[in-house]
């Protein structure tokens, strides 16, 4: 989904808590119009996936040559090694390949398997740390305003949300090709761990509004300006054209099942530890995703989606772009 859209739901969603909750609705009702709500957006996407228009590498890769000609003249730049790579792949007949095979595929490859565990890794932490502190934001800004009601506490959420995580979206749409997928990725996961880790170990700091709303929005800012944004681009660019669906799929439900994670385990730990040992955990897996990006992703920035299928050549990585370097 293109950074407005989903910045444009990370403002709705509180916007419209906080509207129902006005209302003087009950509660477990409001959350059960929230949870319906949440499906408008889903079938808008999914109207608009079933009008897109395949890739050109896609129609190459099916063999359907005339269509890959009209569409690729405007739309795919090749270079001599692209070209001798279309001319491979037109040879190829066209099939569909099971995820099974495509899976196997994947682990034949020293570094698609690794490219597959730290896309799945880094998706999977960045997850568990945003929807553990998203879903549990009301029971996080209740920790320094115990006295607010719920309404006040989303709508404390909603203004963290406009001034902090919607402008990181921006910046990371307009600096994402400049600045490169891998590099964003670090400064978010680093960012994000200091930020987590600040509220973990500075004592009271709950209890210094301005401070922790600070500190709060800085951890949303670099969320957006991080991971959240990445983790999507990544896993679509890691993988050939083949097995690009699989690899992105399993990132991907391995996102899910991090979220689910942070989302169960984040109140255990407000309710065990607090607010330090909840945020403590956070800056961990961040630091986690930190060195999962650093040892185990390539930087893709620059580099076409031939290239970057293109087996290394020397082992380990010198640095650099060239496509003798890209494993991981």
């Amino acid at each position: 989904m293109p950074a407005k859209e989903r910045a444009g739901c990370l403002i709705v969603g509180p916007a419209l808590a906080a509207l129902l909750l006005a209302t003087h609705l009950p509660q477990n009702l409001v959350w059960r119009i929230l949870l319906a709500f949440g499906a408008v957006p889903a079938l808008a996407v999914f109207q608009m996936r079933r009008q897109l228009a395949e890739t050109p590498r896609f129609l190459l890769a099916r063999g359907q040559h005339d269509d890959f000609h009209a569409a690729g003249h405007s739309v795919l730049e090749t270079t001599p090694r692209d070209r001798q790579a279309s001319v491979a792949s037109a040879s190829s007949p066209p099939r569909d390949m099971a995820f099974a095979e495509g899976f196997r595929q994947l682990l034949s490859r020293s570094d698609l398997c690794i490219r597959l565990i730290g896309a799945s890794a880094a998706w999977f932490v960045m997850d568990f740390a945003y929807y553990g502190n998203t879903v549990s934001s009301p029971a996080v800004l209740a920790a320094i305003s115990p006295n607010d009601s719920l309404f006040w506490h989303v709508i404390m959420q909603l203004t963290v949300f406009v001034i902090a995580a919607v402008p990181g979206y921006f910046v990371a749409a307009w600096l994402m090709d400049r600045l490169g997928r891998k590099t964003i990725q670090n400064l978010g996961f680093l960012m994000m761990a200091i930020a987590f880790g600040l509220m973990a170990v500075i004592p009271g700091v709950e209890k210094v509004v301005g401070l922790f709303l600070i500190i709060y929005g800085v951890s949303y800012f670099f969320t957006e300006f991080g991971p959240n944004s990445t983790t999507f681009i990544y896993p679509a660019e890691l993988f050939p054209v083949d097995v690009r669906t699989t690899g992105h799929g399993i990132a991907s439900a391995a996102g899910k099942i991090g979220g689910f994670a942070g989302v169960f385990l984040f109140p255990v730990f407000m309710s065990k530890g607090g607010l330090h040992l909840a945020e403590g955990v956070a800056a961990l897996v961040s630091l986690a995703g930190l060195a999962v990006t650093i040892f185990m992703l390539p930087e893709t920035k620059g580099l076409s989606l031939e290239a970057l299928s293109t087996p290394p050549v020397s082992w380990p990585p010198q640095g650099g772009h060239d496509t003798e370097r890209l494993a991981p």
